[in-house]
């Protein structure tokens, strides 16, 4: 796959401890878009020092919707979605180069490993995330506190992973995690039963659920997982 069919597109909200180590590994890329939303840090002046970077700035409103911009905003065929806080190998970006030209499926799932200061977490219960794809064959719903991306038609599987490395203080992850507790907890109320997938229906029933079901991925892999070599 050509470089030049590929956005990388990033959304951020003071990054500032993040940002540039995305960045880093995709001067490869002929544009960035990165949507940021009203960061109040040097998350902006970080980006805007590298030249391949298109800075933007939306109002939050879900997360769903500011990816669907960011999607909008990008000029190529095939979107690489990344969090701020995110890291390409070269090992990824090899195998994303010597892909087809024209790929037969219409998306990728790209493996993902979580980081703490540079090193691997031996396990991690998180799937493949679909990264990579057809601009005009996905789109953003959101789902409780996140998102979830729909690929309208085929996908593949890489092996190379991404990493997750977030290098913001544990104050700001808490705080995330009680906001996103609440999120979950709205969806969990309002979504009709018939709606919801097994797991979320035993999550209203907390006291008969296995603890498994009870916590988020990445409530699991916080408590579970332990550090390894890079």
């Amino acid at each position: 796959m050509n470089p030049t069919d590929i956005t990388p597109v990033i959304l951020t909200y003071n990054e500032e401890a993040n940002i540039a180590h995305t960045l880093q590994p995709l001067t490869w890329a002929q544009k960035v878009i990165v949507l940021d939303s009203g960061s109040t840090d040097q998350t902006k002046a970080l980006c805007r020092s590298f030249p391949n970077v298109l800075w933007h700035q939306r109002s939050f409103d879900t997360h769903a919707c500011q990816w669907n911009a960011a999607l909008d905003l990008a000029p190529t065929t095939w979107v690489l979605t990344l969090d701020a806080d995110y890291l390409l190998s070269p090992a990824l970006m090899r195998e994303i180069f010597s892909l087809d030209p024209n790929p037969v499926v219409d998306g990728f799932y790209i493996p993902f490993i979580y980081q703490i200061n540079g090193h691997s977490l031996q396990q991690s219960l998180l799937p493949p995330r679909l990264a990579l794809f057809k601009k005009s064959k996905g789109n953003y719903v959101q789902d409780g506190h996140t998102q979830d991306l729909q690929l309208h038609g085929t996908h593949g599987t890489l092996t190379q992973p991404l990493f997750h490395n977030d290098r913001k203080p544990f104050s700001r992850w808490w705080a995330s995690q009680l906001r996103y507790a609440e999120q979950e907890v709205e969806k969990l109320h309002s979504t009709p039963t018939t709606s919801l997938s097994l797991q979320d229906r035993l999550r209203r029933l907390i006291f008969l659920a296995p603890p498994p079901f009870c916590f988020t991925p990445l409530s699991i892999n916080a408590a579970f997982s332990t550090v390894g070599p890079a």
